[in-house]
């Protein structure tokens, strides 16, 4: 367990609400009942008692509590004593990344950062992770989250945080686009689809159109960044392939209204990351950053 774990734990504790807990933590639902689930297996014990009303401490779930605010106070303990006694960084850093970003791989990295480095300030943008690569090569952020591309600028470091599969989703809600998606051989040639204007995503589903001979695939939108596209998918409006991270991030009312394909190629992963300027890794500010990674 580490203490992203615990602050997560001790929040449902107190609230005893999965859905109040995971909006102020910053993460999804599922996020957070994986992550508690992850404990339960750590201790061995059930942690929560649930129902469809009710969220409540089991009796180690109880013991857990009284060892996470006592480790987590130790922690903050030791690390204002060892701020007192080495040199504190201070100054801003501009961090950019995509919105699902933000929710689902930026806060656990400043969660570090931060306990290290109080006295910095973060600005944080945020847009379509297609321009991420973009505004660290042009001074517009200092680092970025963003997708890896096929050809990565030699003056820029890219530090993987992960694979991001894709997932072809439709609407749920009865329409002309669903019955044509889950028919037992969709055509796909004739099933509009909402795309990302550019980036790692969209190449693939490029790729994918090749494989299934579709030359002339029929496009309903071209949207700027993904959580958008999940939003028109559930409106009806088509079917669209995207990371699996953004479904998983995107408001509750909107992923209930979309439905997983499961009869589909698999579409390649993407890498996501951390770039920088190669030449700004020596900064105090983006080394101790990257230190974090």
């Amino acid at each position: 367990m580490d203490l992203r774990d615990l602050k997560l734990f001790l929040h449902l504790a107190e609230s005893c609400h999965f859905g109040r807990s995971a909006r102020a933590m910053h993460v999804s639902p599922s996020t957070l009942s994986r992550q508690i689930q992850r404990l339960e297996d750590d201790v061995g014990h059930a942690l929560f008692l649930r129902d469809n009303r009710t969220v409540t401490l089991t009796e180690a779930g109880e013991r857990l509590r009284q060892f996470a605010q006592q480790t987590l106070l130790q922690y903050q303990q030791l690390r204002h004593v060892m701020d007192l006694n080495g040199p504190s960084l201070s100054g801003e850093l501009r961090l950019f990344c995509s919105v699902t970003a933000a929710y689902s791989h930026l806060p656990p990295i400043l969660d570090r950062f931060r306990a290290e480095h109080p006295q910095v300030e973060i600005k944080l943008d945020t847009g379509d992770a297609a321009d991420a690569v973009e505004k660290v090569h042009s001074g517009d952020a200092d680092l970025a989250i963003a997708g890896r591309p096929e050809t990565l600028p030699a003056s820029i470091d890219f530090m993987p945080l992960g694979l991001i599969p894709l997932v072809l989703i439709a609407p749920a809600l009865p329409c002309a686009v669903r019955t044509q998606a889950t028919q037992p051989q969709p055509d796909w040639s004739k099933i509009p689809f909402i795309l990302p204007v550019q980036g790692p995503a969209r190449r693939r589903i490029d790729l994918w159109f090749r494989r299934q001979r579709i030359p002339n695939p029929v496009i309903y939108a071209t949207v700027s960044g993904h959580e958008a596209i999940v939003s028109m998918v559930a409106l009806g409006c088509g079917i669209a392939l995207l990371p699996d991270v953004v479904l998983e991030n995107s408001p509750e009312p909107v992923r209930n209204r979309v439905l997983m394909l499961e009869n589909v190629e698999s579409v390649a992963p993407f890498e996501l990351g951390i770039c920088v300027q190669k030449k700004r890794l020596g900064e105090p500010l983006i080394s101790a950053f990257w230190s974090q990674l």
